[in-house]
């Protein structure tokens, strides 16, 4: 049995899709909420596995709700549904913690197996969400103007984190201190607004069709 929560500030859509998951075998609606902040009361205390969020709900947007839901309920699954179709709002909402991304005109089989789909681990999107999403990763990225901003010695440090090597690694490379690969790296988060080196490495990537000025080296 897969529990569900639905939170709709559309009265008659709650309904129907409260009526799709109680009259389908292996689903069950644990409860409907019209608000964010009713859902963020009461979903805690609720058996729930998957969660029907819409993206414009009244005072605090579903996008806000599931960021904080997912700290709250870490190991719930939530399935934006929206007639949303714009890149932003998709990615705004993935980077929230949602698992899956369905248009509001999507049939109810089509809701019931991405319900499924993200139950099991997976991640669910509309075919028209799905590529939208490809597009926006095929399109070349901007160079990050921080790039401009890192020393020759910072780069340096980017360039062996993008090729995969640890901090130690980086430190005998460069005949430099781990603790001042560490410092570099901190730097290096700090212009490029990152938390990761991940994501350190992707706008190095992207920074290698358009390299920056040079800088001067500093330790």
């Amino acid at each position: 049995m897969i529990h569900v929560a639905i939170v709709e500030d559309n009265a008659g859509l709650r309904r129907s899709l409260a009526l799709v998951l109680e009259d389908t075998p292996g689903y069950h609606c644990v409860g409907s909420f019209s608000t964010a902040e009713e859902a963020l009361r009461q979903l805690p205390r609720q058996p729930v596995d998957v969660v029907l969020m819409d993206i414009h709900l009244p005072n605090m947007s579903g996008i806000e709700c599931t960021r904080r839901l997912r700290e709250l309920l870490p190991q719930v699954r939530i399935i934006m549904i929206t007639v949303h179709r714009d890149n932003e709002k998709i990615f705004k909402a993935l980077r929230a913690g949602a698992s899956g991304y369905l248009l509001k005109r999507a049939t109810p089989e089509s809701i019931l197996q991405a319900i499924t789909d993200v139950h099991q681990g997976g991640a669910s999107m509309s075919s028209e969400v799905a590529r939208k999403v490809v597009e926006a990763f095929q399109q070349p990225q901007p160079v990050p103007d921080a790039v401009n901003e890192l020393s020759l010695r910072e780069r340096e440090v980017l360039e062996l984190l993008a090729e995969g090597l640890p901090d130690k690694e980086i430190a005998a490379r460069l005949s430099i201190s781990l603790p001042t690969v560490r410092y570099h790296l901190k730097h290096i988060y700090d212009k490029f607004h990152v938390r990761s080196r991940t994501e350190a490495a992707l706008k190095h990537n992207a920074s290698q069709h358009n390299p920056p000025a040079p800088a001067g080296e500093s330790e």
